[in-house]
């Protein structure tokens, strides 16, 4: 597999404010890789450092062999979910169409390519049976899929999406779990997922990297999802319990619910 991006030696912080530092990673084509760690550990960072849209600390950041920019339509950006008002007359399609018009909501006709390529990525996510229903009176899994299509719909090498799970039933998160596993496997996109919890994706993904206490670890899910190399990273007791086909992590201390939960890390920068 050929590498689509490349971060070598590189910090990343806001001000005076370092998150992590000397993270070495390397993103190849068709891989799936989940981005964990507590709040504010700097997850949505590295997808903003990627997207061209902060520069890092130090070190160097390469996407498609070039530093990283703003507007790149070779990747595709999902970003964290909100819920649209009921009332809201724009259609699923119409959100579509945003990726592929320049983000601009208007009554103009879309341009037959633009429209094809539209109703093939609504066709990739499996959405065409509610793509012409207001986006408002969809459910959150369906939200999801449409914001998804938006993201593919330039065919990027590079897709990004920050939080795709979150507020979606347990069903809905396998649904967008595997919509995104499938567009890897059928065109060889590489996804880099940031999610609260990895298990509705465990079967999919190739790497976990895992973002704590300043320093990160990268590795196969077998590796890095430990007691012994999280109570490296953490620099306390931690413990992984395995149930079944699940995932807890026990001791986590930047968990703000508590000590015991999933691996489900989330948000913040």
């Amino acid at each position: 597999m050929s590498d689509i991006a490349r971060l070598e030696g590189v910090a990343a912080g806001y001000g005076e404010r370092v998150l992590w530092r000397d993270l070495d990673l390397s993103i190849a084509a068709g891989e799936y890789i989940a981005v964990l760690g507590g709040n504010g550990s700097g997850k949505t960072t590295l997808l903003r450092l990627l997207l061209g849209a902060l520069r890092p600390v130090t070190g160097r950041i390469t996407v498609f062999g070039e530093p990283a920019k703003r507007g790149d339509r070779r990747v595709g950006y999902v970003p964290q979910h909100q819920s649209f008002d009921r009332d809201m007359p724009v259609r699923g399609v119409d959100l579509v169409g945003l990726g592929a018009m320049g983000h601009r909501f208007g009554p103009r006709r879309m341009p037959k390519p633009v429209a094809a390529r539209v109703a093939a990525s609504i066709t990739a996510v499996g959405a065409d049976s509610y793509a012409t229903a207001p986006v408002g009176m969809l459910s959150g899994g369906e939200q999801q899929r449409l914001r998804i299509a938006g993201a593919i719909v330039d065919d990027p090498a590079l897709i990004l999406a920050d939080e795709p799970l979150s507020s979606l039933d347990l069903a809905s998160q396998r649904q967008v779990a595997d919509v995104l596993d499938a567009r890897r496997r059928t065109v060889g996109s590489a996804v880099v997922v940031v999610t609260h919890d990895i298990n509705p994706m465990l079967r999919h993904v190739d790497r976990v990297l895992y973002l704590a206490a300043g320093k990160w670890a990268c590795g196969t899910p077998e590796e890095v999802l430990t007691g012994e190399r999280l109570s490296a990273l953490y620099g306390v007791e931690i413990d992984v319990v395995r149930v079944r086909d699940h995932i807890v992590i026990v001791g986590a201390p930047d968990e703000p619910t508590g000590p015991h939960h999933h691996a489900d890390h989330g948000g913040g920068h």
